[in-house]
C-alpha cells in the first residue's frame, strides 16, 4: 500500500502544482480608427457615445476570448487622450487610463501583447483613417528606412522586452501590416477600408463574435509566436506636417539631426535606446 500512497500524494502535489500556476497575460491596445462601424473622423471623438458603445463590445468580446483561451487581461485605453473607456462598462479585466512612458508597461513581464480597434500606417491605401500616431501632425514614419506606424513601432518594443504579439482587430490593411511582421498573429479583419473616410462594415455583434473567436485561439499561440525584435542599431526618421514642423532655430536632443526642412532622424545604438528618445522628443 506504501507505494500506491506515494503515488497518490505525488500526483495529487503536481496536480496542486499546475494549479497553482500563473495564468498568461495579455496586455490589450486599444484604439479606434479600426473598430466595427467607424469610418468617419467625427465617431473617433473619445466622448462619442457610439464609439465608446461600439469600443466596449469589442473590448468585451476581447476579454471573453483571451479568458476563454486561458488567459487574463489588462486593458490599455490606448485612443487619444486615453478617456474613451470606463471601468463602469469594461468588464472582466483591469482598465489602464492616461498617458504612458516609453516603455508602456512592458516592463511588467506581460505574456503577450495584443492590438484591438486599431488601424494601419501612415500612406496605406484602402485603409480607414490610416496615420502613423498622429493624422495632423505626422506625415510618414521610418524605422531603419522602412515606413512604419503603431502596429510596428509597439511590436518591435513588445519585442525588446521579449513578449510575442498575438491578436489584431481592424481593417484589412491593418491586419495585412502586423501579419507581414508577425505572419502567425490572430487577425479578426471586422472591416474592409474603401477610402480614408469610407469602409464596408461588419455589423457590430457579427464583429465581436468574430474577436472573441480569434482572441481565444490568439492564446493557444503565445508560446509558439516569435517576438517581434529589431537587431541592432535603429534610426527613426519623422517626416513632419507642415503645422507641426519643428522651428529650425530649436537645439536636437542628442541623436538627432535634420534631414530636410520637416524631417528629423533620430539614432539609437538599439531600439530601445532610439524609440525612448523618440518618444520623448
Amino acid at each position: 500500500m506504501r507505494p500506491i500512497f506515494a503515488s497518490i500524494v505525488l500526483l495529487a502535489a503536481t496536480l496542486a502544482s499546475l494549479t497553482a500556476q500563473k495564468r498568461p497575460v495579455v496586455f490589450l491596445i486599444t484604439d479606434a480608427e479600426g473598430v466595427a462601424g467607424v469610418c468617419r473622423q467625427d465617431q473617433t471623438e473619445t466622448k462619442n457615445p457610439e464609439l465608446q458603445r461600439l469600443l466596449t463590445g469589442e473590448v468585451n468580446a476581447a476579454v471573453r476570448g483571451f479568458k476563454l483561451g486561458g488567459a487574463d487581461v489588462v486593458v490599455w485605453d490606448g485612443h487619444s487622450n486615453s478617456s474613451t473607456l470606463s471601468t463602469t462598462t469594461v468588464e472582466g479585466a483591469p482598465l489602464v487610463m492616461g498617458g504612458l512612458g516609453p516603455k508602456m508597461l512592458l516592463d511588467r513581464g506581460y505574456s503577450a501583447v495584443a492590438f484591438l480597434g486599431q488601424h494601419a500606417r501612415a500612406g496605406r491605401e484602402r485603409a480607414v483613417m490610416a496615420h502613423s500616431y498622429s493624422s495632423l501632425g505626422i506625415q510618414r514614419l521610418t524605422m531603419n528606412g522602412k515606413e512604419v506606424g503603431e502596429i510596428e513601432t509597439r511590436s518591435a518594443l513588445a519585442g525588446a522586452f521579449n513578449i510575442p504579439v498575438i491578436f489584431l482587430s481592424g481593417d484589412q490593411a491593418a491586419a495585412d501590416d502586423l501579419l507581414a511582421i508577425v505572419k502567425d498573429a490572430e487577425v479578426a479583419v471586422v472591416k474592409e477600408g474603401i477610402g480614408y473616410y469610407a469602409c464596408i462594415s461588419m455589423p457590430a455583434a457579427g464583429a465581436q463574435a468574430l474577436i472573441e473567436q480569434k482572441a481565444a485561439a490568439a492564446v493557444k499561440k503565445i508560446a509558439s509566436i516569435r517576438p517581434y525584435r529589431i537587431e541592432g542599431p535603429v534610426e527613426i526618421t519623422t517626416e513632419y506636417s507642415t503645422r507641426s514642423t519643428p522651428s529650425p532655430e530649436n537645439a536636437l536632443p542628442e541623436g538627432t539631426d535634420r534631414t530636410g526642412p520637416r524631417t528629423l532622424r533620430i539614432r539609437g545604438a538599439n531600439f530601445m535606446e532610439a524609440w525612448t528618445r523618440w518618444s520623448s522628443r
